[in-house]
């Protein structure tokens, strides 16, 4: 899901971030996080005092965005500060525009970004991965309002269809490899939820974007006549943890020990089923309506 560009906090904003710590569990509501400026919004148990900053952007329901109240909550939120506290590592929440939040990693404005980033070779070359935690494939939205003649990917390219994708995204990505990198086909969107209502309003005849958060606008928009469409030329995508390429600490290992604690003690499992109504390998259900407020994918 990214595009790789330069981005900082102000030092007022890591103050306050720095100030706001709160012992916390996987299954307990997120505090409130600061929109525009990135300020941190809570924090997960620790052992040795140590806090790790966790830089997301809460635009990706159901996986992490803002609720009606201005909490982040979301599925990936709950898995990392499950692994924070079955690991003993303290963490504080900031967050950040998707556009430059991996070069954050470099400035050390982040520690760790958890974002629904999906694991990719050229992201490898560039960051260190956890061990997955979510599993994801493309999914393409259409808008039958006034009939629309895509059944299939290769169709978006046959029939000179406009798509809308979040730019940088895995999305973007799959459709310049079947488009064209510089296709006047595509319509990127700083956002997936601008990418979607863009479809809404029949400026694009299709939007490609992760599963997960399509079905999750496509369940939360039940009016709008929108089909779905996965493409069986789409593989599968697995989400991970990202850290700073050769970190030379122990986060990584305590991340992975971590994931691995909650995923063989159950907690994983009350998570997924908690945001997705099913079991980790079955066909996820979609995501509660609560989550309308923003969708996304990466």
């Amino acid at each position: 899901m990214q595009v790789i560009s330069k981005t900082s906090f102000s030092l007022c904003a890591m103050a306050a971030a720095l100030m706001l710590s709160a012992c916390g569990g996987g299954e307990k509501a997120a505090e409130p996080a600061t929109p525009a400026s990135g300020a941190a919004s809570g924090s997960t148990a620790s052992t040795d005092g140590t806090a790790y900053t966790v830089s997301f952007d809460a635009s990706y329901a159901p996986f992490e965005y803002q609720d009606d109240k201005g909490n982040v909550i979301g599925f990936s939120k709950d898995v990392i500060e499950a692994v924070g506290q079955k690991a003993g590592i303290k963490f504080q929440f900031v967050n950040k525009p998707w556009e430059g939040i991996f070069e954050t990693l470099n400035t050390g404005d982040s520690d760790v970004i958890s974002s629904s980033v999906t694991i990719t070779d050229e992201r490898k070359a560039q960051m260190d991965f956890s061990e997955p935690y979510f599993e994801a494939t493309q999914m393409i939205a259409v808008n039958d309002a006034k009939g629309s003649d895509i059944k299939s990917f290769e169709d978006l390219k046959k029939g000179k269809h406009l798509v809308s994708v979040q730019t940088g995204t895995t999305g973007d990505i799959v459709s310049q490899k079947l488009l064209g990198k510089d296709s006047t086909q595509i319509k990127r969107f700083e956002s997936m939820p601008l990418a979607l209502k863009e479809l809404l309003a029949s400026g694009v005849d299709a939007s490609v974007g992760d599963n997960g958060v399509v079905q999750n606008f496509v369940t939360n928009n039940p009016d709008a006549k929108l089909r779905t469409i996965v493409d069986p030329t789409f593989e599968k995508e697995h989400y991970g943890f990202a850290v700073k390429k050769g970190r030379s600490d122990d986060l990584l290992q305590k991340i992975n020990t971590g994931l691995a604690g909650i995923k063989s003690d159950g907690t994983y499992d009350k998570i997924y089923a908690k945001w997705f109504k099913a079991t980790p390998g079955a066909a996820a259900a979609p995501a509660p309506a609560a989550a309308s407020a923003a969708s996304g994918a990466q």
